[in-house]
């Protein structure tokens, strides 16, 4: 069984804001696939499913607020037994230019605070994460929570369309240095 993680803030005020690139990318994955989320409160999330060649493949896109994202994933990987290699978190990064992706195997949290929650519910920093790239702005805090504008969603569009064939790759079980080779 696999997870994938979209990090995010919920409620009408966040959406389509840069700091939740991470929901924005599992609902451009979903759209193809015809992933549906409902929410589960044992989980403080939204969770989707799909099956593939057997497998299952969960979604999760956490309630919790980003600063408190760990607490919603690790319930998800404790009550499905999922190990942490089969996990890829997809993120906000302010340190990677928009329209751009990084993916990583491993490694500090680099100041995202979603990402130090989940490393610390984790006790561990070895997990997949696909870093989505929505570049800086002067005042951090505002920035990340603004909405796009018309000429910084068709960046991010090419960065969604990458991902979403990043997260196919990941599922079918293509290694994932090949996918990073690709896409970094």
């Amino acid at each position: 069984m696999k997870l994938i993680v979209g990090l995010g803030n919920p409620g009408e005020k966040y959406e389509n804001t840069r700091h939740n690139a991470g929901f924005l990318a599992l609902d451009n994955f979903s759209q193809k696939y015809n992933i549906k989320f409902k929410y589960e409160s044992k989980f403080e999330g939204f969770v989707g499913e799909l099956s593939f060649l057997g497998e299952k493949v969960l979604f999760l896109k956490p309630l919790t607020y980003m600063n408190l994202s760990g607490n919603s994933v690790i319930k998800v990987i404790n009550y499905f037994k999922i190990p942490l290699n089969e996990v890829l978190v997809i993120y906000d990064d302010v340190d990677i230019e928009l329209g751009h992706i990084r993916l990583r195997k491993s490694g500090s949290s680099g100041g995202h605070k979603g990402i130090k929650s989940i490393i610390k519910h984790f006790k561990s920093e070895d997990f997949k994460r696909i870093r989505i790239g929505i570049s800086k702005g002067d005042d951090i805090i505002d920035y990340v929570l603004a909405r796009f504008s018309q000429k910084e969603k068709e960046l991010l569009n090419v960065a969604l369309e990458n991902i979403s064939e990043a997260i196919r790759f990941f599922i079918i079980g293509k290694n994932f240095e090949q996918i990073m080779n690709q896409y970094n």
